[in-house]
This record gives structure tokens, sequence and C-alpha cells, in this order.
């Protein structure tokens, strides 16, 4: 969904960072305080999907809510560095050539997941097939995968004689972030408990394990979805909670204390911080930052509030099979008549939000580019919005009535937002009355709480407004976003050039270079109107700390705070 990994309403970057952090030092400390045993933490919205690989899994309020069980290989921290998942790897994976690229993943060698089972070879493969998009792995219209960017460029992955995982990527492809892919998630142990055991030669079985763990609810007797994370999952139901037990088998190096951790989803930011001033829950990373909630909760002395700015960013995407939008001059004239900077004032007046100006980089990092303002998208420049119509042979946008096409039918279509979130509501509001100005009667129409994934998977939009949660990696946007045949391009954008420059992002193993080419599929897309930046979502975390020690701020995970909840500890 919002890979998509995380968009709030939210999606997430498949194929990029993992989930879960090997965390330095211990937690120890004192015994006594609030003499509680059970952790609970809100998550601000449902989620549609177990499998976090699939379309309309790519959710990060389900990816929140799977993170304490998670398997992955690793997390960023608060600063942006990088760390691997000791519960799997001894030791940081090795890049031992570079043409081919091949990189060396040494196991813990207890590595294994919440059932006791090791985790093997299969698992990895697990992950490339449901990852690759090719149909001899499995049946792409059941795999549906978020982002291919990683599986279709492996050639093989095999055990070596040492015990190591050699993962050998096709001639001719480098990757400058090849330290975050995720290689490991799905429990290939359980898929074959379940009855797909020819996963590895048949993708008609493949497809249908992929679907297994989309919709089978983890349990505490191993169905669906295990990981190898500190907490091992003892009730769950979709898009409404799950409760946590200390994982016995975990074998990363900081122990969980934790006894119990439920996780529920609790919707709109009023909401938490009136269940956080009942005490009835322990803290929340709520998905609206609301200036008037947030003031709220700093007036109760017993309460944590701590502001920062993350990697969610908040854009509005075109349908372009849309029978109107799919002609790109009406798009350029309608992101033209969007005041972006009107959309950050009103919704946050106090905070200082500002028009987010690059696809990849926020305003204020080293490898920005403006490559918006130039084109006067997001300006809320009516009269040049009227202009790009009149020139591309609409009427009605300069004279104050209905905007026609040369054929002369009217010009409608609707723009889509969370239903429970004020900050995305009020944003189509406003682009309502925005659009009304050059002759588009712009109709709103709420996602239901939950909803979010299904409506992208199936395309049910034609303007919509939503968010991307990234991390401090950004080679994989650029063809999770733009490329035609992605996943989680669910407007279906289709550029060759677009193509052509994203395939050159990953083709470097410097940095630099990599963001150089980011910033040429920017300079492509843009033109085209296809998604338009409003802002980067400024961020907030809440908890108790007369109950709960450990909670932080992080920008760079997509797991927000939870990133580190293995560390957390009940006072």
């Amino acid at each position: 969904m919002a890979l998509t990994r995380r968009a709030l309403g939210g999606l997430t970057i498949g194929g990029s960072a993992a989930l879960t952090l090997a965390a330095c030092g211990g937690n120890e400390g004192d015994e006594g305080g609030s003499g509680k045993t059970e952790a609970v933490w809100a998550i601000s919205s449902a989620w549609a999907s177990w499998n976090e690989n699939t379309q309309a899994g790519n959710n990060s309020y389900g990816h929140q809510a799977m993170t304490p069980m998670a398997a992955g290989s690793g997390d960023f921290d608060a600063d942006a560095n990088f760390h691997y998942d000791d519960a799997i790897f001894a030791s940081e994976p090795e890049l031992v050539s570079e043409a081919p690229m091949q990189i060396k993943y040494t196991l813990n060698e207890n590595a294994q997941w919440s059932d006791g089972s090791p985790v093997r070879v299969e698992d990895f493969i697990f992950q490339w097939y449901s990852m690759s998009g090719k149909p001899e792995h499995a049946n792409q219209e059941k795999a549906l995968p978020a982002s291919i960017d990683w599986g279709s460029q492996v050639e093989s992955i095999v055990a070596q004689d040492d015990g190591t995982i050699l993962v050998t990527y096709v001639a001719g492809y480098s990757d400058p972030e090849w330290q975050f892919s995720n290689t490991i998630y799905l429990p290939s142990h359980i898929a074959e408990a379940n009855g797909f055991t020819a996963w590895a030669t048949d993708p008609e079985v493949m497809g249908d394990a992929i679907q297994y763990f989309e919709t089978t609810a983890p349990t505490a007797d191993g169905a669906g979805l295990i990981g190898t994370g500190p907490f091992k999952v003892v009730d769950a139901k979709l898009g409404e909670y799950i409760v946590y037990e200390i994982n016995e088998n975990y074998q990363g190096s900081v122990k969980p204390t934790i006894e119990k951790l439920t996780l529920r989803v609790i919707e709109g930011t009023e909401a938490i911080v009136t269940e956080m001033r009942q005490a009835t829950i322990d803290g929340a990373w709520p998905s609206e930052f609301s200036e008037e909630q947030n003031a709220l909760l700093a007036e109760d002395p017993n309460m944590s509030l701590e502001t920062y700015t993350g990697s969610i960013w908040i854009h509005f995407d075109s349908n372009v099979q849309n029978e109107f939008l799919k002609d790109v001059e009406l798009r350029k004239a309608v992101f033209t008549a969007i005041n972006c900077q009107d959309i950050c004032d009103k919704n946050y007046p106090e905070t200082g939000v500002e028009q987010k100006l690059n696809h990849f980089f926020a305003n204020d990092n080293k490898y920005f580019v403006d490559q918006i303002g130039p084109t006067g998208q997001g300006s809320g420049d009516i009269a040049a919005a009227q202009a790009i119509l009149t020139a591309a042979g609409y009427t009605g946008a300069a004279e104050g009535e209905t905007l026609t096409t040369a054929d002369g039918a009217a010009v409608t279509f609707n723009v889509r937002y969370g239903e429970t979130n004020p900050v995305r509501k009020l944003a189509a509001e406003l682009a309502q009355a925005q659009l009304a100005q050059i002759g588009i009667a712009l109709e709103l129409v709420a996602i239901p709480d939950g909803e979010l994934g299904n409506v992208l998977a199936e395309g049910d939009f034609d303007l919509i407004i939503f968010g991307w949660s990234g991390s401090a990696a950004f080679t994989v946007a650029p063809s999770q976003y733009f490329e035609s045949t992605s996943g989680s391009n669910y407007g279906k954008y289709n550029n060759p050039a677009a193509d052509e420059a994203i395939a050159k992002v990953r083709s470097t193993f410097d940095l630099d270079e990599a963001a150089d080419f980011a910033n040429a599929v920017d300079a492509l897309v843009v033109p085209d109107a296809y998604t338009l930046p409003v802002f980067d979502e400024p961020q907030a975390i809440y908890w108790n700390p007369q109950v709960l020690e450990g909670p932080l701020a992080n920008g760079y995970s997509q797991a927000g705070p939870l990133f580190n909840v293995r560390e957390w500890k009940l006072k």
C-alpha cells in the first residue's frame, strides 16, 4: 500500500530497508513502577492484508502492527544508521562480487522462526519468488507483488558448503543500496505445512501460498504468518488488533521484557488523545498530525509528546485510465490549479510546513533539486491553468463555466481521501474549491477506514490523496512510484523514457551518482503531471512515561517508534 510497505493513509516501500532492528545494548533496569505486565499501543488505522509483499498488503498500518514479530534484514535507527538483525544474521552481509553482483549472508547459527523451526535458504527463495514478478515463479494474478524492483533482478539463491547463503543478481545489475535489501520475510515451512509443498516448482501453488499468507491470520498455533522477532502472536483480527507475548525462541541479543503487548486500531488523533488521557492505551503514532490535539495532550503533565520530521509525504495521484485524466494537458492544468501551500497553511497554521518540490528527496536533503516549482504545479495559479486548458482545446475554464472537452463532454471526476483523516479531507475540499475555478466539479468520495490498500490495488479512484512512508533509502522509490510494470503504480502511468531512466538509478554502486539518476527520473516524470507532492508530513508520537519506557521518534524507519519495540520496558 503504500508498497508499497510506508503510506499514511499509508504505504510502505517494498524491497527496501527491512523491518526489525538489532539494537545495541540490553534492557536491564529497575523493577517495580507501574506494576503493569501489559502495554497497549494504538495503530491509527486498519489494514486489509496479512502479507506486506502484496499490493493490498503494502500498508503502513499493517507494517506497524506486524513489526514486533517481523522477519527482515534490519532497520534504520533514529540517526539513519542501518542495523542488521542479529536474530537472523551472524554478521553483516558481504558484497563478494560486483560483476555479477553477489551478496553473501551468514546466518546466526541459531536463527529460527517463533515456532522453533530453523531459518533456511528456502525462506530466501520464497521471498524471491514472491517479489520477482515472473510467471515461472508465481501466478502473478495471485502474487500481485507491491514491487518487483529487487526480486526481478535476482538470478539465483543458493546455500553454500560453509553454511552461508549466496544471492547472485542478473548480469549488468548493480545496487548502491544492496545492504538494505529485504531478503527474508515469509516462513516457507509454514506454507509447506499447510499444503503448499510444491511452491518451489509449481507457479500456481506458489500463487496460492502467497494468497494464504495474505488472508490467514497469525495464530498461537502457528498458522499464517510467523516471524523471527522478539514477540509472537497469540491472538489477532485483521485490521483491528494483534496481541503478542514474548517469543521464547527469539535469538536476538536484546531480549524483550514486556510480557504482553497489544496493538489495536484507534481511528483518528482525537480518539487517540482521549484514550491516552483515559489511560486505556499507553502510546501511539498518530497518522494525522493535529496541532490542536498535540496541544491538548501537552497540557497533561503525565504524558509525553515528541514532534519531529519524518519520511511520510502526502500527494495527489491521477488515474491515467480515467476518460478525462488520460489527457496530460488536463492533468497539468489540474495540478497547476491546486494550491499546495494553501493546503499546508490551512492544515498546519503554526507548524510552518512547506510544499514538497521533489518526489524522492525532502527540501532539505543534500540531493534535493527543485523539480516541481518551475512547472507551476501546486502553485494555485488559476490563470495559468486556464491558459493550459484553452490552448488544449477545452472551453469553459476561462469563462467561469463548466469545463468542456473539444468533443463537448463536461469534465468531471472524483477525488478519494481517508474518511477519518481530517488533513486529507481538508486537502480534498480545498482542491475541490480550487478546481471549481477552472470549471471542474470535483466529486469528494471518502475511503472507508482500512480500505486504502484495496482502493489503490483496484484503481478505484480518479484523483486520490494519500501518503508514501519511506526510509533513509531512496533507490527503490523511482521504480516503485513510476515504472510502468510496478505493482505500486496504481494510476497506471506509462512513460518508456522514464522506464529507461529508472533502470539507471540502480546501475551504479555510487550513491551520489544514483541520486543524480533519480533526479533525472524526476525531471522526466514531473511534466507528465501524474503525481503531485503536497508536503512532507510532520510527525508526532505520544506515550505515557509513567507506564512505558523506550519509545523513540524515528523518521527513518517505516515502523516509526516501533522500530525498537524489543527495548521497551514497563515501569
